[in-house]
């Protein structure tokens, strides 16, 4: 696949104007964009940038981490605080995303979204208010291993490091979740099924498919 070098900058104005002119297929007010990539692609900044271009554009979203919804870790941690399988598998709560994302923003819902749900550091309920997404408004939904949970995306944007890179650029103590990523890409391909994609081997060049 041909990659065109870009600017950060750029990108993010240029996904925000893509987004304007998207309808969800299933009639829903609601655009759902998913933003994957592992932690060290770092895709909640390329999700912050395209939530400030359509800003600037007058239109509304809201950028959610699936890092708010963590399960708590007596299940997270259930096989141990390094188990690649439990974290592919078992470490983010897709049921509350379901009931506290994606099924107030189906046709019908009423556009009121809880940002996040669980506080990792402090293993409690971040309790945080409800955020009311006016029709028309763009989910922004970023993080890890999103492609391969059905979530009813609209259009999914991923962020590709090169297993070299992704190791370079994630933290030693994080190495342990690696397995987890090589086997989503076997099963799930996010770089050949994503409607966009972005490779950020070098973080300051990035280039995308356009």
């Amino acid at each position: 696949m041909r990659l065109e070098a870009i600017t950060w900058d750029r990108l993010g104005d240029q996904l925000a104007e893509r987004l304007l002119d998207l309808k969800p297929a299933d009639g829903s007010p609601w655009p759902r964009i998913a933003f994957d990539g592992a932690p060290a692609a770092r895709p909640g900044d390329l999700a912050d940038r395209v939530s400030a271009a359509l800003r600037i554009r007058g239109r509304a979203s809201l950028a959610v981490g699936t890092q708010g919804f963590l399960r708590p870790a007596s299940l997270r941690l259930e096989y141990g605080h390094r188990d690649p399988e439990a974290y592919y598998t078992g470490w983010f709560d897709t049921a509350a995303l379901w009931r506290e994302v994606f099924g107030p923003l189906e046709p019908g819902g009423d556009g009121r979204v809880l940002p996040d749900l669980w506080d990792p550091a402090t293993d409690r309920a971040t309790r945080s208010p409800y955020v009311q997404l006016p029709p028309a408004g763009f989910l922004l939904l970023h993080g890890p291993l999103l492609l391969h949970h059905w979530f009813p995306f609209d259009l999914t944007v991923h962020v590709l490091l090169s297993p070299g890179a992704l190791r370079r650029r994630t933290p030693e103590s994080d190495h342990w979740t690696l397995p987890a990523f090589e086997r989503y890409e076997n099963e799930s391909d996010p770089a050949g099924t994503a409607d966009v994609l972005v490779r950020a081997d070098d973080p300051r060049h990035p280039a995308w498919n356009g």
